[in-house]
C-alpha cells in the first residue's frame, strides 16, 4: 500500500486528485500540502512513498535537493503542463523519477504513480526519445558555477570577484568550457545555460539552482550554489531564444 502525498498551491487540483487517488486500491493514504514552506515537515510527519509536485515557480532544484537529502526513500515525480528536456533531465540527476504532464487522463495518472512506487521510472516517449538525441556534457562544480553566473549576466570581472579568482583564470576556464562545449563565444554558453535552468514557463527563477537572496540584485555567495551536474546541449528554437532574458554578454 503506498501513501502519497501531493504538493500544489491549487485547492481544486488539489481535491480533484484527493477525490480520484481515495478509491483506487493500492494507496493507502493521500496528503496535500499547499506551501514549500512545510513541505519538508509534512514529509516527515506523512512519510510518504511517493511524493506528486506540481512544479510551481516556488519549487527549486535546492529544495529537491533538501527533499531527497531528508527522506531519500520518498520517489518524486513532477506534475508539469510542459517541461523541456534541459529540465527534465536536470531534475532526473537530482533523483526526481518521473515526469507526468497534467494533460494525461487519470487512468495514466494513476499508472504513472503505482509503477514508480514500485521502484520504476516514468518519462514519457517523446522526453526518452530527447534525452537520447540531446547531447549531455559532465560539469565540475566550478563549471558549472561559471555556466550559472555567466547565464545572469555577469562579467568576467564580475565573475571573478564572485568566486575569488583572477579575472585571467575566468578567461582560461571559459576558453576551455567554449571548447568542451562546442560553442563559439560566452552568449551562446549562456543561452545553454539558461535553458537548462529556466522553468517550463520560460522563467529563469524557478528550478533555478541558485537560492533566491543570490539572484540578480544580491550578493551571491558560490558555496550555496546547487550547481548543474551537467549541461543539456538542445539547439535553442528562435522561439526559445525570443523568451529568455536579455542581457549584454560583454566579457
Amino acid at each position: 500500500m503506498a501513501r502519497v502525498l501531493l504538493f500544489t498551491d491549487e485547492p481544486v487540483l488539489a481535491r480533484g486528485f484527493t477525490s480520484v487517488l481515495s478509491s483506487v486500491p493500492g494507496f493507502d493514504s493521500v496528503s496535500v500540502c499547499q506551501s514549500t514552506a512545510e513541505l519538508a515537515v509534512t514529509i516527515q510527519t506523512s512519510k510518504p512513498d511517493v511524493l506528486l509536485i506540481d512544479l510551481t515557480p516556488d519549487v527549486t532544484f535546492g529544495i529537491l535537493t533538501q527533499l531527497q537529502g531528508s527522506l531519500p526513500n520518498c520517489r518524486i515525480v513532477l506534475w508539469v503542463r510542459a517541461i523541456s528536456t534541459e529540465l527534465a533531465y536536470q531534475a532526473m540527476e537530482l533523483g526526481v523519477r518521473g515526469v507526468l504532464r497534467k494533460t494525461l487522463p487519470p487512468e495514466l495518472l494513476i499508472k504513472c504513480l503505482g509503477k514508480v512506487a514500485e521502484g520504476e521510472l516514468w518519462f514519457d516517449k517523446t522526453l526518452t526519445a530527447s534525452f537520447l538525441s540531446a547531447k549531455m556534457i559532465a560539469l565540475t562544480k566550478r563549471e558549472s558555477q561559471l555556466v550559472s553566473l555567466l547565464s545572469q549576466g555577469l562579467k568576467n570581472k564580475e565573475i571573478a570577484t564572485t568566486l575569488s579568482i583572477s579575472e585571467g583564470t575566468v578567461k582560461v576556464y571559459l576558453s576551455r568550457l567554449f571548447q568542451k562545449v562546442g560553442v563559439k563565444d560566452r552568449f551562446e554558453l549562456a543561452l545553454y545555460g539558461l535553458r537548462n535552468l529556466q522553468n517550463m514557463s520560460g522563467e529563469p527563477s524557478a528550478l533555478n539552482p541558485l537560492p533566491q537572496h543570490t539572484m540578480l540584485g544580491g550578493a551571491r555567495d558560490p558555496g550555496q550554489m546547487q550547481w548543474l551536474r551537467s549541461l543539456v546541449l538542445e539547439k535553442p528554437s528562435d522561439k526559445g531564444i525570443d523568451n529568455l532574458p536579455v542581457w549584454s554578454p560583454r566579457s
